[in-house]
């Protein structure tokens, strides 16, 4: 009698069974990976975006501590509640040391005359600010040439007044702070010095508020006596590059909160 042999195997039932397990397994790691890459871009976004807003923010808290350094106080900080608000700090570049006019303008276009001081740190086309310390009152001005070694030529711009022996002569470093909101996808904080055109400084900053604490206790959001801050809040509020579909809003944010006091508006 002949023997039948038995073959084993999987059905089509069972291999189509064995398919459709291993694609749901094979979509929920697909998935599960998908989602925890979102998140990990996410993340770094986030803490790209955290450490953009807090970068920001001391930046210009460093300025705010020097505003008024061997500076008139009444120009020291501009102050603009303006909605993003925008700041104005000017303090000394430690480019010219203790330099002084040692004789009177007889007009608005003489050249400034410092005999005696070292005008090695100033050279043709910077800007200098004049500062009549009996007067508090000061201007800027370009500088066209530096005639032998302390006397200042400025050609093309003569001054508003005339400035008396004792005059300061301070190379100033101006910056201005403020939002750029004119391209509402790619918004930016933007420095601008005195002299230069505006250059973005931090991306993806969408707001910027100051509180200013004043010497007689007041704490406003704008003041036109600047010599009076003692303390400015600055809070500065970034956003995510990228919009974020799975999130309430169309992009993340945060905000850095911090205050500094003004260590030069009064001494």
């Amino acid at each position: 009698m002949r023997k039948l042999k038995i073959q084993s195997g999987f059905t089509l039932i069972e291999l189509l069974i064995g398919i459709l397990m291993a694609s749901i397994v094979t979509y929920a790691a697909m998935s599960l990976y998908i989602t925890q890459h979102k998140q990990m871009i996410v993340q770094n976004q986030i803490a790209d975006m955290q450490a953009n807003t807090r970068a920001a923010a001391e930046v210009i808290a460093n300025a705010v501590k020097r505003a008024g350094m061997n500076a008139p106080s009444s120009a020291a900080i501009g102050t603009a509640d303006t909605n993003p608000d925008s700041i104005t700090v000017m303090y000394d570049s430690g480019d010219l040391d203790n330099v002084e006019i040692e004789i009177a303008m007889p007009t608005t276009s003489s050249e400034l005359r410092c005999d005696g001081h070292d005008l090695s740190g100033v050279a043709a086309e910077d800007w200098v600010y004049l500062y009549d310390p009996y007067a508090d009152v000061g201007e800027f001005l370009q500088v066209t040439h530096v005639q032998g070694s302390d006397h200042l030529q400025h050609n093309t711009m003569p001054t508003t007044r005339l400035y008396p022996a004792g005059t300061r002569v301070v190379k100033l470093i101006q910056i201005k702070f403020y939002i750029d909101r004119s391209n509402p996808d790619h918004t930016a904080l933007m420095l601008q010095t005195f002299g230069s055109q505006p250059q973005p400084f931090a991306e993806d900053i969408i707001d910027l508020n100051f509180r200013y604490f004043l010497a007689n206790g007041a704490i406003v959001t704008q003041t036109n006596t600047p010599e009076l801050i003692r303390m400015v809040e600055i809070d500065v509020v970034g956003r995510t590059h990228d919009p974020d579909d799975e999130f309430f809003t169309d992009y993340r944010t945060r905000n850095f909160n911090l205050r500094v006091k003004v260590r030069n508006l009064d001494i």
